[in-house]
């Protein structure tokens, strides 16, 4: 079980990190991944400003970042990511209907990924452009 640092506990590195990551959510406290993160603050530090600006609003919305980040976390086997950004997810406007779909495709590209690999399957030239 790793180290969870609070913010009462925390350096000042760690807890304007903290500080930043509340005022973007508008939530009371951080969740444990960041807790758990800021036993190392460069990488807690990190972490959070490449997450905010990946997450940010741009050609693609916040609720299709949110479902494809649950997707991957799906497919990787993240239980934690997958709770979480399941949770964002939703928040950002993923329905039941969406969410049916979404695990269709996972389940359907986890199979037909599994059945190409293998199979070896040579990529089309069409494909490998």
């Amino acid at each position: 079980m790793p180290r969870l640092i609070d913010h009462a506990e925390a350096g000042p590195e760690v807890r304007a990190v903290f500080d930043a990551i509340k005022a973007a959510r508008g939530v009371p406290d951080v969740n444990n991944f960041w807790k758990a993160l800021a036993v190392d603050p460069p990488t807690l530090r990190r972490t959070w400003e490449s997450l905010s600006q990946v997450m940010a609003p741009g050609a693609l919305d916040v609720r299709t970042k949110e479902m494809l980040y649950l997707a991957v976390s799906m497919a990787a086997g993240c239980a934690y990511c997958t709770a979480s950004h399941g949770a964002a997810a939703r928040r950002a406007g993923m329905d039941d209907a969406m969410f049916g779909e979404l695990l269709a495709v996972v389940g359907m590209a986890a199979e037909t990924n599994r059945l190409a690999e293998a199979l070896r399957v040579p990529v089309d030239e069409a494909f490998d452009r």
